[in-house]
């Protein structure tokens, strides 16, 4: 199927590893020209080259997007790069619960995946208008609809998150520029073994084989009627689908692609 993206520019937060760097990826698989977001130079160049390496053309723009000054300095190497595709992957996420949680916890994940992601969209917004075409999309997570009891304030900023999508795409009506998210489950991911290796190390049974985490943290962590962990590349597919001309009518909803774990036991 022919997404019609080609030769149209994205900024992808985060997106130097992990989901951020698939959905870059994949963007320029087809034919989306890519602004890589990160704060290592290397890891970011490594996926812009990959990007090239699809044909694409791809650059990179560094820091740390809850600095001062820092996200409308990445919103404007936006701006000039002509990204009308606007990816807000970057977000931090920690472990707490209501016992160990601390008012700056609070704060660190509100202004990482909320400010940052309003800061950075607000600086796009005028290009999109402009152009009478352009396209949000927020990542969310499996924790807007079932809250993690681990991750207590990670859950509620990105609850906001989706609040804040809706409220865009209405405040966006008849421009032409859509809003939606996309809300992963369970992302077999590198900071997600590390996790998963770090919790089963804690637990009585003392540590888990990593050969078997895929296994182990499907039957244990994130059962769900699919059977696996998700991949970066299934939530790749996801937003592709979205930033493409041809789902101009789907605007406001929150995407997931979790495998079923909502709502199951």
């Amino acid at each position: 199927m022919e997404l019609d993206l080609r030769g149209r520019r994205a900024l992808v937060t985060g997106s130097s590893g992990g989901i951020g760097a698939a959905i870059a990826e994949n963007l320029a698989a087809e034919g989306c020209h890519v602004l890589v977001h990160g704060r290592r130079r290397d890891a970011a160049e490594n996926v812009a080259e990959r990007a090239r390496s699809r044909g694409a053309e791809a650059d990179v723009v560094l820091g740390d997007l809850t600095a001062d000054g820092i996200t409308e300095r990445v919103g404007e190497a936006a701006v000039q790069f002509g990204a009308q595709i606007l990816v807000n992957n970057a977000g931090p996420f920690a472990e707490h619960d209501w016992d160990d949680v601390q008012a700056t916890d609070w704060h660190t994940a509100f202004d990482g995946n909320v400010v940052s992601a309003v800061r950075v969209t607000k600086t796009l917004l005028p290009l999109m208008r402009e152009h009478g075409w352009g396209r949000v999309i927020t990542i969310g997570s499996r924790a807007v609809t079932t809250p993690l009891p681990n991750m207590v304030e990670y859950s509620a900023a990105k609850a906001s998150v989706v609040n804040m999508t809706t409220s865009l795409a209405q405040h966006l009506a008849g421009s032409g520029v859509t809003a939606n998210c996309v809300s992963p489950g369970v992302i077999r991911t590198p900071s997600f073994e590390q996790m998963f290796s770090t919790r089963a190390a804690d637990s009585p049974r003392g540590g888990v084989d990593r050969s078997r985490i895929e296994a182990e943290a499907t039957a244990e962590y994130a059962p769900n009627p699919t059977g696996r962990l998700g991949r970066a590349e299934d939530i790749a597919y996801a937003v592709t689908f979205l930033a493409s001309p041809l789902t101009g009518y789907i605007n406001g909803i929150n995407l997931r692609v979790d495998g079923g774990i909502t709502g199951t036991p």
